[in-house]
C-alpha cells in the first residue's frame, strides 16, 4: 500500500509539474454541464481542469483528509486533455463530455498504462489487452480518463469479515462525510471521489448493492442499469446474471449525461439482445413532471423500521412526492420470494468462479495467479500484505463449485432470479406502477476492521436479483450523514425512473457537499 502511493505521489509530483498553469480559477463541485460550458467559453481548458484536479487529489486524497479513493492515476490524463483541446480549437465538440475527466472503478478494463486489479495484490501488476466495450464509448465521447478508483476487493466477494472500500492495493477508503465512517462498497472510491469533488464523474459496477449503497451513503446519485443495457464486457466479474457498470454524479443530469454515453449496443454481449436502441437519458428532463405517475411504496426492505429517522427522511419524501402530483400506493404488499437470499448467494458462488475463469483465460496473466486457486494460494503466501484484516472464505466457497450446467446452479438460478422477477412484475402489473421506492441505506457505519460491515438497512436486491433498474438520489442526513432514495423498476425503464427523480431532486435539493469531519464523537 505504501509502496502504490508513493509511485502515485511521484506521478502527481511530475503531472502537475508540466501541466498549465491554474490560477485557482476553477471552483469546486461544478457539474458537467457547467464544465462544458466554462470550456466552451474559454474559461478555463479541458488540460487546466485536469491540472486542477489532480492537484485535488494530492490534497484531499493523498494528504489533507486522506480519504484513499484514488488508486491510480491515469499517467496519459493530461496528454488526452491536450488533444482533446486542440480538437476543440479546430471547431470539433463531440458532445457533452468532450473534455470532462471521470475516474473509473479498478475492475475495469482500461488498454492503456493503467492496471485493472479489482484491489488484489495478484493482479497489481495486469495490464488489460483493449478497454471494456463501455469505456471505448465513453473515449469517442470525448471523456478525459483520469485514474482508476479504490473498491473493496473483488468487488467485495472475498470475504464475509470484509471492511468495505478495503482493498490489498489501495488501502482503506474513507467517508468524506465523517471519516471514521465507512463509504460501503465495493464502488467505494468512484462514490467518494465523485463526493468530495476529485472528479464529476465516475464509473462503478454493480452485482448487488455496490453502486446503490456507496452512492446513497457518500449523497451522490447513482444509476443501477438493467443488466445489458450497459455491456459487461471487460469488467472483472462476479455474476454474469447480476453483473453491470453504472453511472455515479452529483446530479441526476449528470448521471443521465454519462449513462447516455455508456449505454451503446455490444453484439458480443448475450445480454443485449434486448437492447432497446441508443438514446439520449437527458431529453425531457426539464419538462417532466409526475402528474399521473404511480408509485409504489415497499415498506418490507431489509432494516424497516429499525432507523426511525430514515423512516422520517422516507416519509418526508413520499409526502413530497404526493404534493409533487404522484399518485402513491402504500403499501404495495411485496415480499422477497422465500430462499431468494440464500439462492443468490449460491448462484453468485457459481459464476463467480467460471467468469472469472474466463476473465483470467484471456487477461495475460501468469499461470500461478489464471484460477480462482491461483488466487487464494496467492493471498495465503502473501498473507501479511493480502489478508491483514479478513480472509477468504468466499472465495474458498466458490472454488468448490462445479460447472453452470449442475443442477445445484439452476435451481438456484430458479430461486433467486426467476422468482424475483416474477414477483416484481406481479406487484408492477398489479397495480399499475410506473415505479417503487424505498430508502437506499442508513447513515454509514464506523469502518471497523474487527467486526466488518454493519449493513443494518437495504433495499437494493429485488433491482439487483432481477437485473431490473434502480436510481438512488440523496434524501436528507441523519447527524450529517446522507441517507439516499432508491426508486427501481421494469426492465429497460431508466427515461422514467431518470424523470421521476430528476423531479423530485430539483424539489428538495437534499444533497449537501462534505465537510470531511473527522469524528462524530469530536
Amino acid at each position: 500500500m505504501t509502496i502504490r502511493w508513493a509511485m502515485i505521489a511521484t506521478m502527481l509530483t511530475g503531472i502537475i509539474a508540466c501541466a498549465p498553469d491554474n490560477p485557482g480559477k476553477i471552483p469546486e463541485y461544478l457539474s458537467a454541464g457547467q464544465l462544458q460550458q466554462a470550456m466552451t467559453s474559454g474559461e478555463f481548458s479541458s488540460a487546466e481542469l485536469v491540472s486542477h484536479l489532480l492537484a485535488r487529489i494530492e490534497a484531499i486524497d493523498r494528504s489533507g483528509p486522506g480519504l484513499h479513493s484514488i488508486i491510480e492515476i491515469n499517467p496519459d490524463a493530461l496528454a488526452i486533455a491536450t488533444a482533446l483541446d486542440d480538437e476543440r480549437r479546430a471547431g470539433r465538440v463531440r458532445g457533452p463530455l468532450h473534455g470532462i475527466p471521470i475516474v473509473l472503478k479498478a475492475n475495469i478494463d482500461t488498454g492503456d498504462r493503467m492496471a485493472t486489479t479489482a484491489g488484489s495484490l495478484a493482479l497489481a501488476a495486469h495490464r488489460a489487452p483493449d478497454d471494456a466495450f463501455h469505456v471505448a464509448a465513453l473515449r469517442d465521447a470525448g471523456v478525459v480518463i483520469l485514474g482508476k478508483t479504490n473498491l473493496s476487493e473483488w468487488a467485495n466477494f472475498r470475504s464475509s469479515d470484509s471492511s468495505s472500500g478495503w482493498s490489498g492495493i489501495g488501502g482503506q477508503t474513507s467517508n468524506p462525510y465523517v471519516l471514521d465512517r465507512n463509504p460501503c462498497g465495493s464502488s467505494s472510491g468512484s462514490a467518494v471521489a465523485v463526493a468530495a469533488g476529485l472528479a464529476p464523474l465516475a464509473v462503478g459496477t454493480e452485482t448487488d448493492g455496490s453502486v446503490m449503497c456507496p452512492a446513497g451513503i457518500n449523497g451522490i446519485v447513482g444509476i443501477k442499469p438493467t443488466v445489458g443495457l450497459v455491456s459487461r464486457d471487460g469488467i472483472i466479474p462476479i455474476a454474469h446474471s447480476q453483473d453491470t457498470a453504472g453511472p455515479m454524479a452529483r446530479s441526476v443530469r449528470d448521471a443521465a449525461v454519462l449513462l447516455t454515453a455508456m449505454a451503446k449496443k455490444d453484439e458480443a454481449d448475450f445480454a443485449s439482445s434486448a437492447y432497446p436502441g441508443d438514446r439520449d437519458y437527458t431529453v425531457g428532463l426539464d419538462s417532466a413532471t409526475l402528474g399521473g405517475v404511480r408509485i409504489g411504496v415497499w415498506r418490507k426492505y431489509h432494516g424497516a423500521d429499525r432507523r426511525p429517522r430514515v423512516k422520517a427522511i422516507f416519509e418526508r419524501t413520499i409526502t413530497r412526492l404526493d404534493e409533487l402530483g404522484a399518485t402513491i400506493i402504500d403499501p404495495i404488499g411485496f415480499d422477497i420470494p422465500d430462499g431468494a437470499n440464500d439462492a443468490e448467494y449460491e448462484v453468485l458462488l457459481y459464476e463467480f468462479k467460471a467468469g472469472l475463469h474466463k476473465y483470467l483465460a484471456n487477461a495475460g496473466v501468469g499461470p500461478s495467479i489464471n484460477t480462482l486457486s491461483g488466487i487464494i494460494a496467492f493471498n495465503r503466501d502473501n498473507a501479511a500484505q493480502s489478508m491483514p484484516w479478513f480472509g477468504q472464505d468466499i472465495l474458498e466457497k466458490a472454488v468448490g463449485k462445479g460447472k453452470l450446467d449442475e443442477p445445484g446452479y439452476l435451481r438456484a438460478l430458479q430461486d433467486s432470479q426467476t422468482a424475483m422477477r416474477r414477483a416484481l412484475d406481479e406487484v408492477l402489473q398489479r397495480h399499475r406502477l410506473d415505479a417503487i421506492i424505498a430508502p437506499t441505506n442508513a447513515p454509514a457505519w464506523q469502518t471497523d476492521f474487527l467486526d466488518g460491515d454493519r449493513f443494518s438497512l437495504s433495499s437494493s436486491r429485488p433491482a439487483a436479483v432481477s437485473g431490473y433498474p434502480a436510481i438512488t438520489l440523496p434524501a436528507g442526513e441523519v447527524l450529517g450523514l446522507p441517507v439516499g432514495i432508491t426508486l427501481f423498476g421494469a426492465p429497460f425503464s431508466e427515461e422514467k425512473l431518470i424523470r421521476y427523480a430528476f423531479v423530485l431532486e430539483q424539489a428538495t435539493k437534499a444533497r449537501r457537499n462534505p465537510q470531511f469531519i473527522r469524528s462524530l464523537e469530536e
